[in-house]
């Protein structure tokens, strides 16, 4: 995805973010360079100036915890941002290999099968759907597949119509992803989705070059479906036990509300009723043919 490292990309990128003034420096005339200075964050992370250069070009790769959280601090990183880039200083001998497990296990399949009124799918680090129960099948039905959802988002022309705040869900698919890609910078599968987005979606390509990193909140959606319009929904993740990092997905309705309705006309839409589906192999990620 990059000639440089993980690490240094990330630090370049989060210090090209900042100003002087969001530091507490003073900043006069003109800069060559956007953001801060690698000296200046040398400084405010008490560290030489030759030494954070090493980190930044990736001549310097297991930086101590203080130094860590001293960048960290300098940075103004949040707590998701400080935790990825302690994730991105561990070798690769410390990384858990478990990361693309993309089997759903039977009991979680049966699970979401049963919720007829919820719909529910499983969603890996890429952001591949790797199930789905009827009535999201259903609910994503105006897409032209139902696979990846950085693809639907970004690729796909029903996404702007679908994500009512399309801003939001564009800037929220590529930090997961890029949060996901802190646990596992060696994922060929990350990194075939970001080769292939970035080449299609010059939006996408943007956004991944600002190393922004953030889990899947619980924050409400506002979508609307081509045939039954306007559905306000709230939403939670979970992490899977035995694949840490598959995320069940499951969007529900206020009762009585008009979602719950249109939940309903969705459900009595849907094809015969059938087992949520396993992949079994990788989406792909071609755009659509015109």
């Amino acid at each position: 995805m990059s000639n440089g490292t993980p690490l240094g990309e990330f630090l370049r990128a989060r210090r090209e973010a900042l100003k002087p003034h969001d530091v507490g420096l003073p900043e006069h005339g003109r800069r060559r360079v956007p953001g801060l200075r690698r000296e200046e964050v040398a400084l405010l992370a008490g560290v030489s100036s030759d030494y954070y250069i090493r980190l930044e070009q990736g001549r310097e790769s297991s930086p101590s915890p203080q130094v860590v959280e001293a960048v960290a601090q300098a940075l103004k990183l949040n707590a998701e941002a400080a935790d990825h880039l302690n994730r991105l200083c561990l070798a690769a001998s410390q990384r858990r290999r478990d990361y693309g497990h993309a089997e759903v296990s039977g009991q979680l399949l049966q699970l979401m099968d049963g919720w007829q009124h919820t719909p529910a799918f499983v969603l890996g680090p890429a952001l591949d759907v790797l199930a789905g129960n009827s009535l999201a099948t259903a609910l994503h039905g105006g897409f032209d597949r139902f696979d990846n959802l950085a693809r639907m988002v970004f690729v796909d022309p029903a996404g702007r119509d679908f994500y009512q705040e399309w801003e939001r869900a564009a800037h929220s698919c590529v930090a997961e992803i890029r949060a996901a890609y802190g646990f596992d910078p060696d994922s060929a599968r990350i990194a075939e989705v970001v080769e292939e987005l970035s080449a299609q979606s010059e939006e996408f390509a943007e956004l991944w070059q600002l190393h922004e990193v953030k889990s899947k909140s619980q924050e409400g959606k506002h979508l609307r479906h081509p045939q039954v319009g306007d559905l306000h929904i709230a939403f939670a993740a979970f992490t899977v036990n035995g694949a840490p990092h598959q995320q069940l997905v499951v969007y529900q309705a206020e009762p009585a509300s008009p979602t719950a309705a249109a939940f309903e006309a969705l459900r009595a839409m849907a094809t015969a009723p059938k087992q949520a589906e396993r992949v079994t192999h990788e989406p792909a990620l071609s755009s659509p043919e015109a």
